[in-house]
């Protein structure tokens, strides 16, 4: 999500993890575009956690406007929910939605838990969505009042309540996310006839690649390898899917009625695939194309943008070329030197573009990650980076062998060429293209390019004069 907010990739920005703060200087959407007069806020997760060291040694008050500003990334937090609350063994805060809960006959001191994220077994007991077979199952919460319900609701809040002030809304569903709990009748609105094969082949186990092997062995992926563990859990996933497009359908249906549609640009996006068993995996931290393809539908409701109204593109696009685009739509004129992205408004204009990218990038620190315990490494060693082309796709391992997919004739990225012989030149050309990307990167963050580039005359008598003889 930080790459979203700051155009930059994750070991530019360094918040790499959950739980690993984002830089107390990195500058967010919300610094470019409040100064525009925007008001930039935040409704669903973000899983920000503030930089307070670094606001102390600034003097700042975490409690300031501009400490709240920083502990948030940049956004009001209109309605911020983490969406991870645990059971009644540890408490959550009073967050809103529990307050909401109880306000609707839910009466609980977790409501989040015992209700929106739990089911109920034929005695009442509560049967706690964070087993995962209980995925199945319907919550006991109704769908009015169910967490994505709940989050549009205060997105219609927010639009209606900002009025006519420009305004920038992150609206960042909690859900489809475990505990994968789903209301009536979304439950049971997909079996398993209708679940897209498993993607995995016994011969990717066969001399696996070591830090892959070490994926395979965690927990979690062992848990989700189990065929009842991928059904059990694909029924809820996928209702909660379907419930983000009706509760979608539901916010556009208000943006139209109010007027809003007309000036609105809408970006539909993820932050990451989910494995479900795919590839012998759990959860999201790896390269496949699960994982790294995710869905983004932009709209543009300016007449600049009709000319690629409903087309696919095709060009590789990436989480960091939204804040320039964003920036490009409101004609800022803010410097982009720390942004790593590029605008997507020539291609939206349905511009002739020389140069595009060939490549997307991405990168992972796998520190916190179970692997990195059943590899022994240090808490700077568990690093790794991709490149994909078209037809290839590069990993490159922090102390291991890199590996190596042909796309174009192993689309299920079944076959591992990282120690094929007969590819050695097409690794090399990788690497020297990763390399590219990595030295790339915008370090030189406290000076704009126009000041790098601004004339310096350094032969004048009253100034300094460097090379004079």
């Amino acid at each position: 999500r930080m790459n979203f907010f700051t155009g930059r990739y994750a070991f530019s920005n360094g918040a790499t993890w959950n739980g690993i703060p984002l830089n107390v200087n990195e500058r967010t959407i919300g610094d470019y575009l409040k100064p525009l007069g925007f008001r930039v806020a935040l409704v669903g997760k973000t899983h920000m956690v503030a930089d307070e060291e670094g606001m102390e040694r600034l003097g700042i008050d975490p409690n300031s406007n501009l400490g709240i500003h920083l502990s948030e990334c940049g956004f009001e937090p209109f309605e911020r929910d983490d969406g991870l609350w645990g059971n009644n063994a540890f408490p959550p805060p009073d967050i809103a939605y529990n307050r909401y809960l109880k306000e609707q006959g839910y009466i609980s001191e977790n409501g989040w838990h015992d209700f929106a994220n739990s089911a109920e077994g034929p005695n009442g007991e509560i049967l706690s969505g964070w087993y995962l077979r209980h995925s199945n199952l319907p919550a006991r919460v109704r769908e009015e009042h169910s967490e994505t319900a709940y989050m549009t609701n205060r997105a219609i809040d927010f639009i209606t309540e900002t009025g006519e002030q420009p305004w920038c809304l992150h609206l960042s569903y909690i859900k489809p996310h475990w505990p994968y709990m789903a209301p009536a009748p979304y439950h049971n609105m997909f079996s398993q006839n209708q679940f897209y094969p498993v993607h995995r082949n016994d011969s990717q186990k066969e001399n696996a690649h070591p830090v892959y092997k070490a994926f395979i062995e965690t927990s979690v992926s062992k848990t989700f390898s189990r065929e009842e563990v991928r059904n059990t859990v694909l029924a809820g996933y996928m209702g909660l899917i379907k419930q983000i497009d009706d509760n979608l359908g539901r916010l556009f249906k208000f943006l139209e009625e109010s007027g809003n549609m007309k000036d609105t640009m809408i970006v539909f996006t993820s932050d990451h695939g989910d494995y479900h068993g795919d590839h012998w995996l759990g959860e999201k931290e790896f390269f496949h194309e699960q994982i790294v393809k995710v869905p983004m539908i932009i709209y543009d409701p300016t007449d600049s943008a009709n000319k690629t109204r409903g087309y696919k593109e095709k060009r590789f696009i990436e989480a960091i070329d939204l804040l320039p685009t964003f920036l490009d739509a409101v004609e800022s004129s803010a410097s982009k030197h720390r942004l790593e992205g590029n605008s997507l408004m020539p291609i939206i204009k349905g511009e002739k573009i020389k140069n595009w990218k060939d490549s997307v990038f991405s990168e992972i620190d796998y520190s916190f990650n179970e692997a990195r315990k059943l590899l022994n490494l240090g808490a700077s060693d568990a690093r790794a980076y991709m490149l994909r082309t078209n037809k290839w796709k590069y990993i490159y391992y922090k102390g291991f062998p890199a590996q190596l997919f042909d796309l174009e004739n192993d689309p299920e990225e079944f076959k591992d060429l990282g120690q094929s012989p007969k590819h050695s030149k097409t690794r090399d050309e990788m690497k020297e293209l990763l390399l590219r990307r990595l030295v790339s990167r915008k370090n030189r963050v406290a000076a704009t390019d126009e000041f790098v580039l601004k004339d310096r005359d350094y032969t004048k008598e009253d100034g300094i004069m460097i090379g004079i003889w």
